[in-house]
């Protein structure tokens, strides 16, 4: 929401980002950095072990939303379908498939359904999806589970109930990764969502495993998300959005170091107009993150980097949809007015600045979208994100509400990669080392 730094700032930003810059990219594919390509991935835990027979430990994120009329019926199977290629890829070379996922936030307690109960509802689907029939036992450890485990066969699939109905679970507590580690020889991580927690089922299980790997899903975020950042073909362009400036500063701070151009939206940019003396209205603010967003500005200029804060917003004269609404360069504004959404002179300017990069990572919505008269600035990001893809360009939706927005506008399978990982995309983003990839087997 939003605003260009000061013109002089810019100036000198744009200055030094043509110096910068580098003029002779033609080639439009990004490099595969060391990192993301250190770790054991599943097709290198086939090529070492015969897999047939062996019970394969697969950690999923099968949080799936639930209808909310029975509590029962799975309304959005796409978690679901993200786990088949590598569980279908260890079923073909015989493993046995123990799926293992938390659902919701039950906190250490046992409940029966909903949202945060057990995980029944996703049965059915899953059986239709792999094309074999699922088992399911009650619990995810104790010695019923290692019964049913043990008595496996040949390429099965067995899932375990909700990890999280132990309170150690987001602890990494020992006696359950112990526990977990007793079911399988080989674990394979593919829970890219919760890779950013150590918990015992992401973290802690490796440690009993003779081998873990990284599942297809979780493979292709380390090689996009790592691969893209830290070895892009420049220009490299990242859009950041999102309402809380405090969840993005870090971000920001660390892509200062490997970006040519940050664009920034949503209602995290009142806190940087705050820093550049301007009146915000009733826009959203974080007072204490006035300070560091006046120096990320300055870092961003000492490095050459071009910080681009929109120069118009929409306004409205309440938080609802059917709000008053009015365009205003982001130093006009005033009252009880408050900023929802990037104004068309941005678009304009962030279309120019998506065009000459041959990079671009999406992480965090230019305004409220999820109301309509908010929603034009991210999904025209999202369209401008598909233009650059045609073209030729590596482009990243990084997770949370841009994804929903990109799946909104229908332009999904028009980026070159969706994370499937809110938290865990900005740290890696970050630079973080994520738990739940750093515990696996090195390739």
């Amino acid at each position: 929401m939003f605003a260009h730094a000061s013109a002089s700032f810019l100036r000198q930003t744009a200055r030094r980002a043509t110096t910068t810059a580098p003029s002779n990219l033609t080639t439009r594919y990004f490099h595969l950095s060391p990192a993301a390509l250190e770790k054991l991935n599943v097709q290198g835990l086939a090529d070492r072990v015969n897999l047939e027979g062996q019970n394969v430990l697969m950690r999923v994120d099968l949080n799936v939303p639930l209808s909310k009329g029975d509590d029962v019926t799975v309304t959005d199977d796409t978690r679901l379908r993200a786990i088949v290629p590598t569980a279908k890829f260890l079923l073909d070379k015989g493993a046995n498939v123990i799926l293992c996922s938390h659902f919701g936030r039950p906190k250490g307690e046992i409940i029966e359904t909903g949202k945060n109960g057990r995980l029944n509802p996703v049965v059915g689907p899953l059986k239709e999806l792999l094309g074999v029939d699922v088992k399911k036992v009650n619990d995810c450890i104790g010695e019923e589970v290692e019964s049913v485990a043990k008595s496996l066969t040949k390429g099965e699939v067995l899932l375990l109930e909700n990890t999280r109905f132990y309170k150690g679970e987001t602890k990494n507590d020992a006696e359950l990764a112990a526990g977990l580690g007793k079911l399988a020889d080989y674990f394979v991580m593919d829970a890219f969502g919760t890779a950013h927690r150590a918990h015992s089922s992401t973290a802690g299980v490796a440690e009993h495993m003779k081998m873990s790997a990284a599942g297809f899903l979780l493979d292709k975020e380390l090689k996009y998300l790592k691969g893209a950042v830290d070895e892009p073909n420049r220009p490299l362009c990242a859009i950041i959005g999102g309402a809380k400036v405090s969840t993005k500063l870090p971000v920001i701070e660390s892509l200062l170091e490997k970006c040519d151009v940050i664009l920034l939206g949503g209602g995290m940019i009142f806190t940087f107009y705050k820093a550049m003396g301007y009146d915000i209205g009733a826009s959203m603010l974080e007072e204490e993150y006035v300070e560091l967003a006046g120096k990320l500005m300055k870092q961003a200029e000492e490095k050459g980097v071009k910080l681009i804060l929109p120069p118009d917003v929409v306004l409205a004269d309440k938080f609802a949809e059917d709000a008053n609404t009015a365009v205003a360069k982001a130093s006009e504004i005033s009252g009880d007015w408050m900023g929802l959404d990037v104004g068309p002179e941005t678009l304009e300017l962030f279309k120019e600045e998506i065009g000459k990069c041959n990079t671009i990572v999406f992480n965090g919505p230019m305004g409220v979208f999820e109301m309509k008269p908010f929603a034009t600035g991210t999904i025209t990001v999202a369209e401008l994100m598909a233009e650059a893809t045609e073209r030729g360009a590596t482009t990243i939706v990084g997770g949370g509400d841009s994804v929903a927005a990109v799946n909104q506008a229908g332009l999904g399978d028009k980026v070159s990669h969706i994370s499937t990982g809110g938290g865990a995309s900005l740290e890696l983003l970050e630079g973080k080392e994520l738990p739940g990839v750093a515990a696996l087997s090195e390739a």
